[in-house]
């Protein structure tokens, strides 16, 4: 019997099923009525988008009405990978999508752990972004040109980013706690002309100045012609940085106006994103203005449902792609409700107060905000009204089948609890969820549409339902592929990133299963997969199983060499009064073993007091790796907890059988 058999042997009813009145009502259904054809589920409707690409992509454009002209040619070199052209003859402003709204319907409502509160309507969205988009034009701000952006996740973000995009400009932004390497390894690679700064943020109580790491880096990137900064934690603000600006003296010569939209390519720049960095120097990784954002109009409308005046909420930091992706929101002419803070400052309710407040449809998180809610026994169900949510979304790390069960019995019960995973190569999802479909414990739903998303085994071989994991691959082109790497001419490092393991294959890197549902199941990163006995088995099946436990806060497992092999080491993070007694040692083997496999089993379960992660919150598996081994970690900066490292060495647990 398959693990993949034991595993639907434990239901045999979805979660949650999606009404009738549900499926009629919803964007995805209105779309394939639009398109003349009749399809008995989702799964028919994915086959044909990526079995007819030239004909999805073509209707989506005018479904989601994208503002721009389209050209008669959809796709070109459709057989290369890299190399296939998406819209070849298209222009389109980014900005201009999501600026196409100007009444008096709030756009944006921001809210800091503070408790303090903003608001700004669509039209004075526009204004705001008129604005910047004067003063950026007057520093010469031209097409291609870099503006990256030091700040949090405020209104003013939004704008600048918004601002650039209306002239043709590059934007790029990491989030206020990365150190000044980390800047420069970002933002020193990229040569912006404008750097957009925020004075310092707030987070879990406490105020944190930026504006001595802006001093510390502005003299070592020589392309910045000016620095404007943002007053957050001070409205009266003396500056003496070299080039610098306060943001209300940038913008006082200037009055709103009509923007001049510059309409370019389907592929000219709009984003540089980067990689985690955390083996090695970051990736910058260039997305597309058309690519971008068809690709979130199809996620938001025909994959969450979402529809003008809907408010949408993501925890997201602005060196998160979730950040990019919440934004372009606005083109769907939906409310955006910003936060920026401790997700747990005060306590554990402000979140949910921000939502219950302001009618949130969407929720959006990290899975493991979900589980931290899970074990500190937080269910916003019980104490907020949560009416208007529609849709919940979790991504970051996989969601275990037990918070699953969480969402719908202390969140909300009849709720489109939607896991999605793609990531920042691609500024989106390659599986997330749908409207029209069930949801089954432990699931992703389904492949986006237009993606024809595969499961490969070692020989490059199509992994059929129900089986063991494979790589998560892509076997056709889409439009949301990265236009290219910075510094990269010749592709090579493109190529290598994605292309290297199988020809004219996009190959994700994740390790992943296909369920009975045409669903699936990921296992973790394939390339922090443990391999004892040569088996390749995913870190998420053990965390499933490790994190039921009371006593249990969070754990990370590693592969270390031993023994010419690989036995499986399982670090442990105990709740506050709690210790590691051989007793709880012997319950998680026994647990692992019953619920994943045998080979699942750690050979040593080892107390530790702090993982380390990245910015965006994802454990570091590949680092504790490094460590224990005694190799140098390549970019300590990708970080958010550097120090939790120097609790990995010299372990004296790790020198004995």
């Amino acid at each position: 019997m398959t693990r993949q058999t034991t595993a639907i042997m434990e239901q045999d009813t979805p979660l949650w099923t999606p009404d009738e009145a549900t499926v009629q009502n919803a964007l995805l259904t209105g779309f394939i009525q639009k398109s003349g054809r009749n399809y008995k589920n989702y799964h028919e409707i994915w086959r044909w988008s990526v079995e007819e690409p030239e004909d999805f992509w073509s209707r989506l454009w005018d479904f989601c009405d994208v503002i721009g002209e389209k050209g008669t040619a959809i796709l070109q070199d459709g057989d290369k990978m890299p190399g296939a052209q998406f819209f070849p003859q298209a222009r389109l402003n980014f900005a201009e999508n999501l600026l196409r709204r100007r009444d008096d319907h709030p756009a944006i409502i921001f809210r800091t752990e503070t408790g303090n509160e903003r608001s700004l309507t669509f039209r004075a969205l526009y204004d705001q972004v008129s604005l910047w988009a004067q003063a950026f034009k007057e520093m010469g701000v031209a097409e291609g040109d870099r503006v990256a952006g030091y700040m949090p996740n405020i209104p003013e973000t939004i704008i600048a980013m918004l601002a650039a995009s209306s002239l043709g400009a590059v934007w790029s932004s990491a989030s206020p706690d990365f150190g000044v390497q980390g800047l420069l390894d970002r933002f020193g690679q990229i040569a912006p002309k404008i750097l957009v700064a925020v004075d310092g943020y707030f987070y879990n109580g406490k105020k944190v100045d930026c504006l001595e790491k802006i001093k510390a880096v502005a003299p070592q990137i020589s392309s910045l012609e000016k620095i404007v900064i943002v007053p957050f934690l001070s409205g009266r603000l003396e500056c003496d940085i070299e080039k610098s600006v306060l943001s209300a003296d940038f913008l006082t010569p200037y009055t709103p106006q009509d923007i001049t939209f510059r309409r370019m390519a389907f592929n000219a720049p709009l984003f540089i994103m980067f990689s985690s960095g955390t083996t090695g120097i970051p990736k910058c990784i260039v997305h597309g203005q058309g690519g971008t954002l068809l690709q979130h109009l199809k996620e938001h409308q025909l994959h969450c449902d979402i529809r003008p005046d809907d408010r949408v909420f993501y925890f997201t930091t602005c060196g998160w792609m979730m950040w990019n992706w919440l934004a372009t929101v606005l083109a769907s002419e939906a409310t955006l409700l910003l936060y920026d803070g401790s997700p747990f400052y005060p306590n554990g309710n402000i979140l949910w107060d921000f939502t219950d407040k302001h009618h949130c449809t969407l929720f959006g998180t990290a899975a493991k905000y979900i589980d931290a809610l899970k074990t500190n026994h937080i269910c916003p169900g019980k104490t907020h009204d949560l009416s208007a949510l529609r849709t919940i979304t979790s991504t970051g790390s996989p969601l275990v089948h037990e918070s699953f069960d969480f969402v719908y019995d202390a969140i909300k019960k009849d709720v489109h609890l939607a896991s999605i995973s793609g990531g920042t190569d691609i500024v989106s999802c390659f599986i997330l969820g749908n409207p029209v479909s069930p949801v089954w414990r432990g699931e992703i739903q389904g492949a986006g549409l237009g993606m024809a998303v595969d499961v490969f085994d070692e020989q490059g071989k199509p992994v059929p339902a129900g089986a063991e994991s494979g790589e998560l691959v892509c076997t056709k082109p889409f439009p949301c592929m990265p236009v290219m790497f910075w510094n990269d001419s010749d592709g090579q490092k493109y190529h290598d990133a994605y292309f290297d393991r199988f020809e004219n294959v996009w190959c994700h890197g994740d390790w992943i299963e296909r369920t009975v549902h045409d669903g699936f199941i990921i296992h973790g990163r394939s390339d922090a997969t443990l391999n004892p006995g040569g088996v390749r088995i995913g870190t998420a099946e053990i965390y499933r199983q490790v994190e039921q436990f009371e006593e249990v806060a969070e754990s990370i497992a590693v592969g270390q060499d031993w023994d010419h092999d690989v036995r499986v080491i399982l670090f442990v993070v105990l709740k506050e009064g709690q210790s590691l007694s051989d007793d709880l040692k012997n319950r998680i083997k026994k647990a692992v073993r019953s619920g994943a496999s045998p080979r699942h089993v750690p050979a040593k379960i080892i107390q530790i007091s702090d993982i380390p992660r990245t910015k965006s919150g994802k454990i570091t598996e590949l680092a504790v790796r490094d460590v224990i081994h005694g190799r140098n970690v390549k970019n300590i900066e990708a970080l958010a907890n550097s120090e939790a490292l120097e609790l990995y060495k010299n372990l004296p647990e790790l020198k004995t059988d």
